[in-house]
């Protein structure tokens, strides 16, 4: 495996020209070796991440999420809204990012694979199954209202002067599906998930009510009666210690709690507690009525060969999307998944006891794996109260169309007669890859016919680049000259009275010369940069007088927005095994790369069964080149500038994270220990869990490698943000830049990739016009 870092002693956008010359990369190793100096584009290490060469990086998908991106979406990571539980709070969300980030990123899931899973493991927030959890905000005012959790039976009622009246509280609510594992023995289970509940406003007045419908009640006899109840147990810290709330009112499976001593952060769980256990009772459960509730998930499309999870629960919430981490394929760990719930089922066990569970196709043209048919779920797993599950690999038999399909769930109980079974409907196949799967019947039997595969014809077409001026809409006139004695890379200079144009009206914060300021994308003398907002009077594209100036083309755009990849470290391989595996035309690629006509004379690659694998071949054609030529190419540079004349701009967004986490985590060395208390509010404790997988035989990390726990967290971090890589770069660059001794200040390709990834929409309205292309 090879890690590289690129380089450029000309950094700045707003240099006149390209810069070809270069500084120096730093090398970084697993080995107890020291940084060295190197002027290669390529600085190979051996030994990083030894178990992860065949994996991927960036967000693990499926190929239906690929097809996603592919299919000429705009990139916008802000287009996803959040439910929004009450009408009302719209207007106030969308008048404060904060709590508007946090609603929708409750809705954003994990879906970002591992270099390392089994190192990553010991580290926190990382578990062999995880739960998507839930998370909802709400502001109320002195009138009080309710919250309620999506998909869940789980509210907060906040009473009519709870706060005083022109004071605001802000609710958070969240389910994390697996409960404390010590109420679950003879005497007491759980019924509900762990509930986080947060309040923004202690300087309350009334108290407010929680309410969850459980997963058992009582029965009706008197021994159940006196010998059981269902509590509620309240703890300040996720795990623990909890304390037995008195103020609770139970009806049937409805608990409803009062709660009185508030706090910023509190966690409850109901549980089922016995007084005792006396005979012919043998555990809490022979005082209950208790269900068990079961989710069947799977991928957003069926493929022809597919992983359905069946999971068991122990309380009535069932997630609609969840991720698994322990997806194995020929014997090796896959990246994380995250799963859609197909369908779902709830039925009356009397005492836990082993489940044996069997999938069966109830179409001919689909099949269980013989050897995954039957499973069985134990008495002791269900006992935990924890989130269970099996997994079930199914397959289409030939070459047929596909199509969506129906299968039989069958729950047997091991020592009675009790069987449960409900049907599921998978969802469509994804609708890009029919034409790839139904492939004509003269090249199936003519598999051995090099030429055949020629004639195939890939089923996503990517739009022509057009290289034209840029489409502007919104100008501003500079209010002040400002021309810097010592240049900041990426920043504009201008003069008093100069145009120019803004590449839309988000805004970036950054530190410029000494402080955090917001910044809009211009263009100003054919130069992309950050100018100041209180620097300039934004005008419409009517009242521009004089725009020559700021006038670019896509060209230049392209190559001017791509400059902080030649300084940012990278690892060949999961570069290479994520580009190969999201590009779906090796020609197109080729094409922009000047490959195409190279490709005529290679025949061994080009006629490879696989179209990743002729796309791995035009970027390992491209490498080499770039390594005969090192004074002029570099490969990162030159492959997301043909990308982004692809419009592969999901593609970009994922290989822009994946190499800013990755040389932030070595910029910062030992500093991420400050960049995680900013970030996450990690204690010592959290953040020598971190360190712990990567300290030598003296019981220390190694100053140099110290980029590995860093990479852990931010890796990690970046994850709970979903897709959304704006924010997750913004956020980064926020946290960065209020450290003591900010490495922002003298490394500025993070505020370069901010760049990026803000003039993205222009560039696809530009230089990929349909009406043109037509």
């Amino acid at each position: 495996m090879e890690v590289n870092t690129s380089s450029s002693g000309t950094d700045s956008l707003t240099s006149g020209e390209i810069p070809r010359s270069r500084s120096e990369g730093t090398l970084i190793d697993v080995d107890d070796r020291t940084p060295s100096g190197s002027y290669s584009d390529e600085l190979d290490i051996d030994c990083l991440l030894r178990k992860t060469s065949a994996r991927r990086s960036g967000r693990s998908k499926s190929v239906s999420d690929f097809l996603d991106i592919v299919n000429n979406r705009r990139f916008n990571p802000r287009k996803t809204t959040p439910q929004n539980p009450i009408a009302s709070d719209m207007a106030w969300l969308q008048n404060d990012r904060e709590a508007y980030k946090m609603a929708w990123l409750s809705h954003r899931q994990l879906t970002r694979s591992c270099l390392d899973l089994e190192a990553m493991s010991h580290s926190p927030g990382w578990a062999q199954t995880q739960a998507t959890d839930i998370h909802v905000v709400c502001k109320l005012n002195h009138e009080g209202g309710s919250v309620h959790l999506p998909d869940s039976d789980i509210n907060v009622h906040v009473p009519v002067g709870h706060v005083l009246p022109g004071e605001f509280q802000e609710v958070g609510l969240k389910a994390i599906l697996n409960p404390p594992s010590s109420f679950n023995n003879e005497m007491s289970s759980t019924v509900s998930p762990l509930i986080e509940l947060t309040l923004s406003n202690l300087n309350t007045r009334e108290a407010i009510f929680l309410e969850v419908k459980v997963a058992a009640k009582v029965k009706n006899d008197p021994l159940s009666q006196v010998m059981s109840d269902i509590v509620c147990f309240l703890s300040l810290n996720k795990e623990g210690p909890f304390k037995k709330l008195e103020n609770c009112y139970t009806y049937q499976d409805t608990i409803q709690v009062k709660l009185t001593d508030l706090s910023h952060v509190m966690y409850a769980v109901i549980a089922v507690q016995a007084n005792k256990i006396q005979p012919p009772a043998t555990n809490v459960w022979d005082y209950v009525r208790r269900t068990v509730s079961v989710g069947i998930y799977g991928p957003k499309h069926i493929h022809p060969s597919f992983t359905a999870v069946f999971t068991v629960f122990g309380h009535n919430y069932i997630p609609g999307k969840l991720t698994i981490c322990d997806i194995k394929k020929r014997g090796k760990n896959m990246p994380p998944v995250v799963f859609q719930l197909w369908g779902k089922h709830t039925f009356l066990l009397e005492k836990p006891q082993d489940l044996n569970i069997s999938l069966v196709s109830c179409d001919p043209d689909f099949e269980v794996k013989m050897e995954e048919q039957s499973k069985k779920i134990k008495e002791e797993e269900l006992k935990t109260g924890e989130m269970v599950h099996q997994q079930f690999l199914f397959s289409m038999l030939g070459c047929k169309e596909m199509h969506f399909f129906v299968f039989l769930v069958q729950i047997k109980v091991s020592k009675s007669s009790q069987v449960m079974q409900f049907h599921v409907t998978t969802p469509d196949p994804a609708p890009k890859l029919s034409g790839i799967i139904n492939r004509p019947k003269r090249l199936q039997n003519c598999k051995e016919i090099k030429s055949e595969p020629w004639l195939l014809t890939p089923t996503v077409k990517y739009p022509k680049f057009q290289d034209k001026v840029l489409s502007v809409n919104t100008y501003g006139v500079a209010l002040k000259t400002v021309l810097r004695q010592n240049k900041i890379d990426y920043l504009l200079e201008y003069f008093k009275g100069d145009t120019i144009a803004l590449l839309g009206e988000d805004k970036i914060k950054a530190v410029g010369q000494t402080k955090i300021k917001e910044w809009y994308v211009g263009v100003l003398r054919k130069k992309i940069g950050l100018v100041h907002c209180k620097n300039i009077k934004v005008i419409s594209k009517e009242q521009a007088m004089d725009a020559a100036d700021s006038e670019l083309t896509t060209r230049n755009l392209v190559e001017q927005i791509a400059l902080p990849f030649k300084k940012l470290t990278y690892i060949y391989s999961v570069v290479l095994s994520t580009v190969s595996e999201s590009v779906y035309d090796w020609r197109a690629l080729a094409e922009v790369l000047g490959y195409s006509h190279m490709f005529l004379d290679d025949s061994n690659e080009a006629h490879a069964d696989k179209e990743s694998e002729r796309v791995a071949h035009v970027v390992k054609r491209m490498k080499e080149d770039c390594h005969a030529n090192k004074k002029k190419r570099l490969f990162l540079y030159e492959l997301i500038v043909a990308l982004l004349k692809i419009d592969c701009q999901g593609l970009v967004a994922r290989l822009t994270q994946d190499t800013i986490i990755l040389t932030s985590a070595v910029k910062l060395g030992k500093y991420w220990r400050e960049l995680a208390e900013k970030l996450a509010r990690l204690t010592k404790h959290q953040i020598e869990a971190y360190e712990v997988p990567h300290r030598g035989k003296n019981g220390a990390v190694a100053l140099e490698m110290m980029w590995k726990p860093a990479y852990d967290f931010l890796y990690t971090w970046a994850a709970h943000y979903g897709d959304s890589y704006r924010d997750v770069l913004q956020d980064l660059q926020s946290a960065l830049d209020k450290m003591k001794n900010p490495v922002t200040k003298h490394w500025r390709e993070l505020t370069g990739t901010l760049i990026l990834v803000n003039c993205m929409e222009v560039l696809r309205a530009s230089a990929f016009s349909k009406t043109e292309e037509e």
